[in-house]
């Protein structure tokens, strides 16, 4: 009776945490990329600085020792908020500066780990309280939450990558093309926001202070990382395993922060030219609901009928939509229906593709059995996305648009190759 009441019903955090955790990654993957194009940066310098707000996931395997040790997850939540609003609000507050981009991409850093870290608490704070009230083998209860905990996801993308972004580009009409204070003003409310979420908190959080800390020193942590990843490539298979988690999502790291660049650059140099009212209405609704739609389908099949059934197919859904860029890069068409039409089904294919992903890093690492390989993995995961992201820019900038999506089309023969080699997996 006492865990049931020291972990109170998760549908009290569970909705205001994972809207917290989406909201932060918009922040870190899709509203920094819009604001370094509106403020006149490069491709090539965008997904180069961008793509290192990927290290903080890159190096889990480093920092989630102390975060498991050191102190309980309400704490870390607690602190992680804190910082979150704290960066974000630097940033409004840094973005009219004169050394705005200095500033803003250490406080993008600073979000970014923060970012990371409370993902993690976040994660084993939900696993401890459905263990702790015997939910954990209640497949209802656990499909419900699971879909509490998409929709809360979704719901951030929608405000961050839809209603703020338009709220950005109607502020700049009504001001005259006013990009800093709009974007100041933006970054304002989601600080605001976030600051709500961490007052709520301190009311509706569990509170687990009894699991007790332990002691954990770098040497300890650097020596446990060597033997976890000396284990993890020991295994059978393992250099499929790589192969796999490494290069499955290629084409998608290359297309990832590019596909946002080409949608709001000039027609002139070769993108669709989008308003920021257009990219908010697009990517915030139409291109939201696919990646649910197509999320959800995955996860539901797989769930049924399994990995090895549905591989190829969530293969061909990973990748066959990039054509629709090759396609738009072509035409650069005027008209946002057919341009939505597009989005909506690549992004269904990336959630049916990424559920398999997902899928597999899960059979790979098998966390009931050692979570520090499934922490490895994600680690690769990350660093899968982070060095195609800083190269894509890059090689934009010398071949335009339109080669650059024939290249990545090309590049999928990478994801059924890999794809291929998996299969040896199941035997």
């Amino acid at each position: 009776m006492v865990r049931r009441e020291r972990y109170a019903n998760p549908i009290r955090w569970l909705p205001s945490l994972y809207f917290t955790k989406g909201m932060s990654q918009v922040v870190v993957m899709t509203l920094s990329v819009i604001l370094f194009k509106q403020l006149g940066l490069e491709n090539s310098e965008i997904t180069f600085y961008v793509a290192w707000l990927y290290v903080p996931w890159v190096i889990k395997p480093l920092w989630k020792p102390f975060v498991d040790r050191l102190h309980n997850c309400r704490w870390w939540l607690m602190l992680t908020e804190l910082l979150l609003g704290a960066g974000i609000g630097g940033m409004a507050f840094t973005i009219p500066a004169e050394s705005w981009l200095q500033g803003s991409l250490f406080l993008l850093w600073l979000v970014a780990f923060s970012s990371a870290v409370h993902n993690e608490a976040l994660g084993t704070l939900y696993r401890r309280a459905s263990a702790e009230r015997g939910d954990a083998g209640n497949d209802v209860v656990m499909q419900r939450r699971q879909l509490v905990r998409t929709i809360s996801e979704k719901l951030a993308k929608v405000v961050g990558q839809g209603v703020l972004v338009m709220l950005a580009g109607n502020i700049q009409v009504l001001y005259r093309n006013s990009i800093r204070y709009s974007w100041s003003l933006v970054f304002y409310i989601v600080a605001g926001l976030l600051l709500a979420a961490f007052l709520y908190h301190l009311y509706a959080l569990p509170n687990d202070k009894n699991i007790q800390r332990q002691r954990v020193g770098l040497r300890q942590v650097w020596d446990e990382c060597v033997i976890s990843w000396n284990s993890f490539v020991s295994k059978p298979l393992a250099t499929t395993i790589l192969l796999f988690l490494v290069f499955f999502r290629l084409p998608e790291a290359l297309l990832g922060k590019m596909s946002i660049l080409f949608l709001l650059d000039s027609m002139h140099n070769g993108g669709l030219g989008l308003s920021p009212q257009e990219y908010g209405l697009v990517m915030g609704t139409v291109a939201v609901i696919g990646l649910t739609i197509g999320n959800v389908f995955g996860t539901r099949v797989l769930h049924r009928d399994g990995l090895r059934r549905w591989m190829w197919w969530m293969a061909c859904a990973m990748t066959l939509p990039d054509v629709g860029y090759v396609v738009l890069s072509y035409l650069q068409p005027e008209n946002l229906a057919f341009i939505s039409l597009w989005l909506f089904v690549e992004q269904m294919g990336y959630g049916v593709g990424f559920a398999f992903y997902l899928s597999m890093l899960n059979k790979v690492s098998q966390p009931s059995v050692n979570d520090s390989h499934r922490t490895l993995a994600k680690a690769i995961m990350a660093f899968s996305m982070m060095i195609p992201t800083m190269l894509a820019g890059i090689l934009q900038s010398l071949i335009g648009y339109h080669l650059f999506f024939i290249i990545v089309l090309l590049l999928c023969l990478v994801t059924f190759v890999v794809t291929a080699l998996s299969n040896r997996l199941f035997r």
